[in-house]
């Protein structure tokens, strides 16, 4: 039992000791679990502030390339509206002008072009009729030569004949008296001896004539065979044939040559004007498609303009939401806010409209300031210049050289005419003045000098009552 006991009691110690240890390691995992679970948080910590950086970074990106953009845009259509304005300011008459001093220009030089033409064409007829006289001064001299070739074979022709005919003859003969000797008689004989004196007379005769033609024909040159000159002369006469009907080709080829470089000429010179007209089109073609070529970058830049100011807009709608999750709170003082702006721009358009009354007033006061001072300046003026003669004329009164004026009181008798106090009563009197509103040419020089007396007393801080008792008093004296 004891050992028992015993047994149990370490049981019992072993237990707590195995406790202990199990509740350090609970601790150790937890804080373990601690630490992970705070590099976690430090970590997303970490990531969202450098994607909060990226954003930054990125936002400032997209408003530099935006302000570049808009700078573009800017610049495009600033060089767009020079060009429109360079090519549109210009007036009409400027394009006719260069379009007159050009074909005045084309025009001159057209006519040195066809004076030019005229020369060279005169050169070129006077050098191919010096030509054409050569040729035809030759051609005259060679058919001559042909003439006289044909005519000296005509002769040899005949003389060939002629021989032909009598070496047949004579064989003939020959022949006869050959068969028949008894024939041979002295008659006979006599008549062949005279044929055949007759026919060596006749051949010396054609043979000197011949020899003669040859002589003055070739001046002097050795004889040669009949054969071979009769060849030669028809080899000359084929080749003196040829040489004109080149020459005659030759002369139409230049006729035809003259009238195609006329025609040639007078196209070169309608190709010339059609070429600077299209020359001047296909600037403004140019122009034109320059113009057309930076309105499509301009379009383009638009078109990546609204690309990215979309995508930026979507941002800024994003970044809106966030914000108005914080702003909701201060929707209240926000509204209030846009009450008491409203309420302050009411305000403001009142003041606005009362100034712009205040300003008219004061410029129809300025107005009627200037013109009453004016009109009572020349009043005055005239009244001085009224009292001056009226002294000049007392003064000749009192010599004797004129009479008196009609004398004016100043004691607003009952009797009297002409007195000083009825006047000013009378001037005093606003019974001119038909209704409310008063014009300054209804009111009357003393009415305006009256108003310019109480405009001066309020500037100068004193009572309307002595500002008039002065006026009167002014008055008076005058």
């Amino acid at each position: 039992m004891p050992k028992k006991k015993g047994n149990k009691g370490k049981g019992k110690g072993k237990g707590k000791k195995e406790g202990k240890h199990e509740s350090k390691a609970d601790k150790e995992s937890e804080i373990e679990k601690f630490k992970s679970n705070a590099d976690l948080w430090e970590a997303k910590f970490n990531i969202t502030e450098i994607s909060r950086v990226e954003y930054r970074e990125a936002t400032r990106a997209l408003a530099k390339a935006n302000e570049e953009l808009a700078n573009q845009q800017y610049r495009a259509e600033k060089d767009t509206n020079d060009i429109i304005t360079a090519t549109v300011s210009l007036p009409l008459s400027f394009y006719i002008s260069i379009i007159n001093i050009s074909i005045a220009a084309l025009e001159e030089q057209l006519k040195r072009e066809k004076a030019k033409a005229l020369q060279e064409k005169d050169l070129l007829v006077a050098e191919y009729m010096q030509k054409i006289d050569a040729l035809e001064e030759r051609f005259k001299q060679r058919s001559n030569d042909f003439q006289r070739m044909q005519g000296e074979l005509k002769t040899i022709k005949h003389f060939r004949k002629i021989k032909a005919n009598l070496e047949e003859n004579l064989i003939t003969i020959l022949l006869i008296l050959l068969l028949n000797p008894l024939l041979i008689s002295f008659p006979s004989l006599w008549l062949i001896t005279a044929y055949m004196t007759f026919v060596c007379v006749y051949m010396t005769f054609v043979c000197l004539s011949f020899v003669f033609i040859g002589v003055k024909s070739s001046v002097f040159a050795p004889n040669r065979q009949l054969g071979t000159a009769s060849h030669t002369v028809f080899k000359e006469n084929v080749r003196l044939n040829e040489a004109l009907n080149y020459y005659v080709k030759e002369a139409e080829e230049l006729k035809s040559t003259n009238i195609t470089l006329k025609e040639k000429n007078a196209s070169l010179a309608l190709l010339k004007v059609l070429f600077t007209l299209e020359k001047e089109k296909n600037t403004m073609r140019s122009q034109q498609n320059e113009i057309s070529e930076l309105r499509a970058k301009l379009v383009t830049l638009e078109q990546a303009l609204g690309i990215m100011s979309g995508e930026f807009e979507q941002e800024r709608e994003e970044v809106e939401r966030r914000a108005m999750v914080s702003m909701q709170a201060n929707s209240a003082d926000l509204e209030r806010l846009e009450m008491l702006l409203a309420a302050r721009e009411k305000e403001l358009g009142q003041v606005k409209r009362l100034a712009q009354s205040i300003i008219e007033q004061r410029k129809e006061l300025e107005l009627f300031f200037h013109e009453a001072l004016d009109h009572v300046r020349k009043e005055i003026r005239t009244q001085q210049e009224a009292l001056k003669a009226y002294r000049w004329r007392m003064n000749e009164a009192r010599a004797g050289r004129l009479e008196y004026p009609r004398i004016r009181t100043f004691s607003n008798a009952p009797h009297s005419t002409n007195d000083v106090q009825t006047d000013l009563e009378e001037a005093d009197k606003w019974s001119n003045l038909k209704s409310s509103s008063v014009d300054i040419s209804d009111l009357t020089w003393e009415q305006k000098e009256r108003l310019l007396n109480l405009l001066f007393a309020k500037f100068n801080g004193q009572k309307t009552s002595t500002a008039m008792r002065s006026l009167k008093e002014s008055r008076i004296q005058i």
